[in-house]
């Protein structure tokens, strides 16, 4: 069982920011915004399915899981409403969030599923979610030239992601979910996930009139595809999730926990759980 504190970001977010607030990079800009674009919906979706999953578990198991979904639900409702007031100034500066349509139009469509593959569905994406995080708690350069407010923001998110990667896991094992469904599910979340956000950063790049130009797709290659890029680096950690005895805990969350550690000062606890 992981004890999750649930925070209360300190940072500003109600002053506007510019369209390229990411150190005036157009393509890391876009490509942020079309993560954030993705949180408020999935982030409910991922409270939500964990919840019901949880309900349907034995009483002795839902007394061991009872403080770690807790504090899940508490993280997740948070991020949802930063990332609200975030995806707000997008909106106002004219992007389009396509990509929670089309999640809202999926989320419909796939609600008669048992509430198991939807806890498999999030147990998937909380494991990329994991992945993004430490790479960007690894390289805080990516968001280089931004506001600290905003760095605040991503780091904090990536710290807490990174921290409460284990408990959409959990609750499936304690489902009785089969390895074989898990990993069935999480070949489709990555093709949906990646899907989605290469179609939300194309069209953010196309309202800023940056798509094609060369120094777009430049930076694009630094940020994804170079040798320690967010995609290329974690591909052995994604190969990871096939595993038969794969266990989110396996990889390694000193970074995030050295983040919370030395940044006390741009947040508050809510709540801090007991151990059960």
């Amino acid at each position: 069982m992981t004890d999750l504190v649930v925070r209360k970001l300190l940072v500003d977010l109600n002053t506007p920011f510019s369209a390229r607030w990411n150190g005036g990079d157009a393509f890391r800009s876009a490509f942020f915004n079309a993560l954030s674009m993705s949180f408020p919906v999935g982030e409910q979706f991922f409270m939500d399915s964990v919840r019901a999953g949880f309900k349907t578990l034995p009483d002795e198991k839902r007394a061991q899981f009872a403080t770690e979904v807790q504090g899940f639900v508490g993280q997740e409702a948070t991020h949802r409403r930063i990332h609200a007031l975030f995806n707000g100034h997008l909106d106002r500066l004219g992007f389009t969030n396509a990509m929670e349509q089309r999640a809202i139009r999926r989320i419909k469509k796939q609600a008669h599923l048992p509430a198991r593959m939807h806890v498999a569905g999030t147990a998937a994406t909380e494991h990329f979610t994991a992945l993004f995080a430490d790479w960007m708690l690894r390289h805080p350069e990516a968001l280089e030239g931004a506001e600290e407010r905003l760095q605040t923001l991503w780091l904090w998110h990536s710290a807490e992601e990174s921290e409460h990667r284990s408990t959409a896991f959990n609750i499936y094992q304690a489902m009785g979910g089969s390895q074989r469904t898990r990993v069935r599910v999480f070949h489709y979340v990555t093709v949906i996930f990646m899907y989605d956000l290469f179609c939300q950063t194309v069209r953010n790049l196309w309202h800023d009139r940056a798509l094609f130009k060369l120094s777009t797709w430049r930076s694009a290659w630094t940020l994804l595809l170079a040798k320690d890029g967010m995609l290329r680096a974690n591909v052995a950690q994604w190969r990871d999730y096939l595993r038969e005895d794969f266990h989110p805990e396996q990889h390694d969350a000193s970074r995030s926990q050295a983040w919370l550690r030395e940044n006390t000062r741009f947040f508050t606890p809510v709540s801090t759980p007991v151990s059960a």
